[in-house]
């Protein structure tokens, strides 16, 4: 089953609100430089109450191994998810620690894709990108990219994220043939707030797909 994630979520309002309507995985935001940045520690009081039901992932990037290492043992948290530069070296030393992690990349062309290093785990994610960009910001790549991404590594767990909305994210499905997809900005009425119609939406097609 396509697994759907609605990411960059900041109230416990709409982290309810996807979990209701069936999300698989929630996302939420603790690299400062984000416009949805959550603070950790906070965000940890009321992440830790959310259903068990989700995968509650924290968004970090360029951490260091203690923040990664402090991040992922937060009540609730039980995945991350890094959206920087981080290297193979490092994502080794967290498989080492046993803890659970997925690599974001950023495509932005043939050769992004083209030649992927080994960063330690079997699920790593498709983003748009750019320079000093890590993902929320709306925009699409060439989903063709994705398809011979997947279709050359049958052994990872490919996610497919960028710029997808209630309205094209099962061309993109049909497209890329994904393990799963991540939404943000096609989700929101704006940063950081979600428009509860567009989450329904988003989650029916996806899953319609």
């Amino acid at each position: 089953m396509l697994r759907i994630k609605i990411c960059g979520l900041t109230t416990p309002q709409d982290a309810a609100a996807a979990i209701e309507f069936g999300a698989d995985a929630l996302g939420f935001n603790f690299y400062s430089g984000s416009k949805r940045y959550v603070d950790p520690d906070d965000a940890a009081l009321w992440i830790a109450g959310l259903s068990d039901s989700v995968m509650k992932i924290a968004i970090l990037v360029n951490p260091s191994f203690d923040e990664a290492r402090r991040i992922a043992g937060l009540p609730g948290i039980d995945c991350l998810q890094l959206h920087g530069a981080e290297t193979p070296e490092f994502c080794r030393q967290l498989r080492a620690e046993g803890i659970r992690f997925e690599k974001a990349l950023p495509v932005l062309d043939a050769n992004s894709v083209s030649s992927v290093l080994d960063f330690s785990t079997k699920t790593l994610l498709l983003d748009s990108g750019g320079t000093g960009e890590f993902g929320g910001m709306g925009r699409t790549f060439p989903w063709e990219l994705g398809r011979r991404f997947v279709d050359g590594n049958p052994d990872l767990r490919v996610i497919l994220a960028g710029g997808l909305t209630p309205e094209n994210v099962a061309d993109a499905v049909a497209v890329v043939r994904p393990y799963g997809v991540d939404v943000t900005t096609g989700v929101e009425s704006a940063p950081g707030r979600k428009d509860f119609g567009r989450v329904r939406a988003f989650l029916k097609a996806a899953r319609a797909a």
